[in-house]
């Protein structure tokens, strides 16, 4: 298959290693200098190039500020019978998009990045494919993120977002609180040094990405969940109420069975 990867960034260039030896790819990126390092595929930096290759699926790998921008630059140049995909964090307004577009669509998220995941051993990480588009579409992602060892779930665009927002906003608030008031400890504890390898690697993470999972428009509801979790937390120990902080403590520790 001829697959055009967009964006020659971490999960491009992971994309580009991952398929390149099976499939005939190109990369297409406005910056030649991100594309000095890709290998074993054509590299271009203006649409036109783009027009020749004439590719079957368009992998969309730019930060989610950028997606949608980029497909519309793109698309003038594409076949009709082109596959457009995205792996976006988040995928608010992209069923619309897609379904205005007139090309078919696949939408998926690995749900693991670059920066902190195992690209090499990735039988512990989780995938997101997107039960509405292009039936041929999904089932090539699904044989992808199969042979990668990932589990893979299906989600419609909204349960997706839901889901996302729910799994990964929580850890980030949570790992940004703790870096907040972090001060250095000449001993820290076991508990301590374990949240702060945590919050490390969170914080490794790209500030887009970090970014796009914040402005998931349903992470404020998380959030908001937190705070309240932490008002009443708060009362608890304000009145050094033993009666309620067994109850909590109940309440939670049944929370993560």
């Amino acid at each position: 298959m001829k697959i055009l990867i967009l964006g020659a960034g971490k999960m491009g260039s992971f994309f580009i290693d991952l398929l390149s030896f099976d499939h005939e790819v190109a990369v297409y990126d406005i910056d030649a200098q991100r594309l000095r390092f890709t290998y074993n595929c054509r590299r271009f930096t203006s649409l036109d190039e783009i027009d020749e290759f004439a590719p079957e699926l368009v992998i969309n790998a730019v930060s989610l500020k950028h997606t949608l921008d980029v497909f519309r630059q793109v698309i003038p140049h594409l076949p009709k019978s082109c596959i457009l995909s995205d792996i976006s964090s988040v995928k608010t307004g992209f069923k619309e998009f897609y379904e205005e577009s007139g090309f078919h669509y696949v939408s998926t998220h690995p749900m693991f990045g670059p920066t902190f995941a195992n690209l090499g051993q990735l039988s512990n990480e989780n995938a997101i494919i997107i039960n509405e588009g292009d039936f041929m579409g999904r089932c090539f992602f699904k044989e992808l993120y199969s042979r990668l060892g990932l589990h893979i779930c299906e989600y419609t665009f909204d349960e997706h977002d839901r889901t996302v927002a729910y799994s990964l906003s929580i850890p980030f608030i949570s790992t940004f609180a703790f870096a907040a008031v972090m001060k250095h400890q000449d001993a820290p504890g076991t508990t301590f040094k374990r949240h702060m390898l945590i919050a490390q690697g969170v914080l490794s993470e790209d500030d887009t990405l970090l970014r796009e999972i914040l402005f998931n428009p349903y992470t404020k509801d998380q959030v908001s969940q937190i705070r309240d979790e932490m008002a009443e937390l708060i009362d608890i120990i304000d009145k050094k109420d033993e009666d309620h902080m067994q109850a909590y403590l109940t309440k939670i520790r049944a929370n993560i069975k």
